[in-house]
Order: structure tokens, then C-alpha cells, then sequence
């Protein structure tokens, strides 16, 4: 007896099954086309000499000729992809693994009301503008913020982070850390609460410790949401922070606080070179692509699913 299998369902039936799904998505759908794709067409404006009292129709064409910034070695250009590298790295090495450690932490509390409160403490950071988390942290460690006065008051010398280049790298890190780790946490945290208890139970019955359930037990169950929220963590590599860096630039200076956002501010907007900068945003865009490509793939050869399945 040959199988029946069932009869796939046409258009017409869909949508009238799903009609009132479709409806409420069509705001949504229309943002996303309005605000993220239709935009892409302004890409154009890296091949062309864009003025724009000419606008896309009259600036002529250019070809690759704006894209020689990237090729030929500009200094600002190599100074700004630098620090954006610098930043990205130590962002990924000390910023991505934070929420995890905190959300582990979180998960170990009994107290359920506890928990909830820390969480509560942790997620209001997040809510702030970069403008306010900026200014705090200059009236607490400012030359003239809340601890160099109590340091000056009680007799001991003071220090300097707000404004010294040195430390501008490490100031963001510690910025971006204090800001959204504990918003970071909501995925991990989600993921914890599926993890069943039998395993703890079993691997307590079998005597490990709670380090050892940890890695045995925690870590693996949330290994696939790690690598899916590290590859798009890559996508975004090249793109650190424009309005937190904006904000801080004059203090510190262009060379050491320049990156690829905020060199395309600088050239495009107040430079007026439209064209190379779209054309240096055009090149982080592909890179980007490249990167949550290649980090997807690698995550197939480790046996997740990554962003999207084979």
C-alpha cells in the first residue's frame, strides 16, 4: 500500500489561515524595510563623487576611486581600523564572557527574592543614555569627580583615567561592562532556567562538586546559545560604540580615540568627503557579513547550529 502524503496547502488557504498573523506583522515588516534596507540604496554614494545639493542623480560616478582610502594606506584610515580592532578584541575577551560569569552567579542564589532584586539593581544601567553613563563616570573619576576630592580631603594624591589616552581603551571596556552586562544576562539566564535538575541531582548523587556540575552540567546545556550570541557579537565586531566614543573624543584627542564610526563622522558629515566615507562603511559592512560567514561555519565544524543550520 503506497503512503498518502498530505496534501500541501496553497496560497489562498495560508493566508486565510494566517491573515491576522500576517496583518500585525506588516507594521513591524514595514519598519525593518523602512529603516534598515531601504537605506542600503544610499550605498550608491560610494562609487559616485556625492554632493549633495546634486543629490544620487547629478554627482557623477566615480567607480572604485573612493575606496582608494582603504587600499592605499591612508593614516587616519589605518589609525581608525587599529583602534576599532583593539577595541574589538578586548571587548570580546573581557566584555562577551562577563554575562555569563554574572548570569551564573545570578542562577547559584537561592533566594529567589534576592535574585530578583539584583536583577532588577543590575538591568538599570542599561535604560541610561550614553550621555548620563558618560557624565557619571566623569563626575567619578574626573580630575575634580567624587573620588579625587574625598582622595584630596583625607591627604592621599589623586589620579587621572577621564581624558588620558592611555587609558581611553580601558575606560569604554569598563563603561560598556558597568552599562549592559546585566542586560546581557537575560539570554543566559533564560537558558539556565531550561536546564533540568535531574542532572544536577544526578551529578551531586555521583559526587561532583559544584564546580564540576558547572562545567559539566551548566556550561554545556548553554554552549549553543554562547556561540550563536558570539557569532552575532563577530557580525557586529567592527562597530564599537560610536555615540560613547563621540562623546569622549575631545577629551582625549582623534589618534588614540578614532574608530571606523566615528571616522566616517569625522570625513563624511563634518568633513564633507561623502563618498570615501560611505565607501569605508560599505567595506565594514562586507566584513562583518565575512565574519558571522566564516564564524558560522567554524561553529558547523564544532557540531552547533550557529546562526543557521547546513
Amino acid at each position: 500500500m503506497t503512503k498518502k502524503w498530505p496534501r500541501r496547502m496553497g496560497l489562498r488557504a495560508r493566508w486565510r489561515r494566517d491573515k491576522v498573523l500576517l496583518l500585525l506583522g506588516l507594521p513591524g515588516i514595514g519598519i525593518v524595510l523602512l529603516f534598515h534596507y531601504l537605506p542600503l540604496l544610499g550605498n550608491a554614494i560610494a562609487f559616485q563623487d556625492y554632493q549633495p545639493f546634486l543629490g544620487f542623480t547629478r554627482s557623477p560616478w566615480v567607480g572604485l576611486d573612493n575606496f582608494r582610502v582603504v587600499t592605499s594606506g591612508d593614516p587616519a584610515f589605518v589609525a581608525a581600523l587599529l583602534n576599532t580592532l583593539i577595541i574589538t578584541l578586548i571587548q570580546v575577551l573581557f566584555v562577551f564572557p562577563v554575562p555569563i560569569v554574572l548570569a551564573l552567579l545570578l542562577n547559584s542564589m537561592l533566594g529567589e527574592r534576592v535574585k530578583r532584586l539584583a536583577q532588577s539593581i543590575l538591568y538599570l544601567p542599561h535604560f541610561l543614555s550614553w550621555v548620563i553613563v558618560v557624565a557619571l563616570f566623569q563626575q567619578m573619576l574626573g580630575s575634580t569627580g567624587m573620588v579625587n576630592t574625598h582622595l584630596r580631603s583625607i591627604g592621599l594624591g589623586t589620579f587621572s583615567i577621564i581624558g588620558v589616552p592611555e587609558l581611553f581603551k580601558i575606560l569604554i571596556t569598563s563603561q560598556v561592562i558597568w552599562k549592559d552586562t546585566g542586560w546581557g544576562t537575560i539570554i543566559f539566564l533564560a537558558a539556565l532556567s531550561r536546564v533540568d535538575p535531574l542532572l544536577y541531582e544526578a551529578a551531586a548523587i555521583d559526587g561532583a562538586s559544584a564546580l564540576r556540575r558547572m562545567w559539566h552540567v551548566t556550561l554545556p546545556a548553554i554552549r549553543g546559545v554562547i556561540v550563536l550570541l558570539l557569532i552575532l557579537r563577530l557580525g557586529d565586531a567592527l562597530t564599537v560604540g560610536f555615540e560613547q566614543i563621540i562623546l569622549q573624543q575631545a577629551a582625549v584627542g582623534v589618534p588614540a580615540s578614532d574608530v571606523l564610526d566615528t571616522y566616517v563622522y569625522n570625513n563624511g558629515i563634518l568633513g564633507g568627503n561623502w563618498g570615501q566615507a560611505a565607501a569605508v562603511g560599505l567595506v565594514k559592512g562586507v566584513i562583518g557579513v565575512a565574519l558571522v560567514l566564516g564564524a558560522n561555519r567554524l561553529a558547523h565544524v564544532f557540531g552547533e547550529r550557529g546562526v543557521y543550520s547546513k
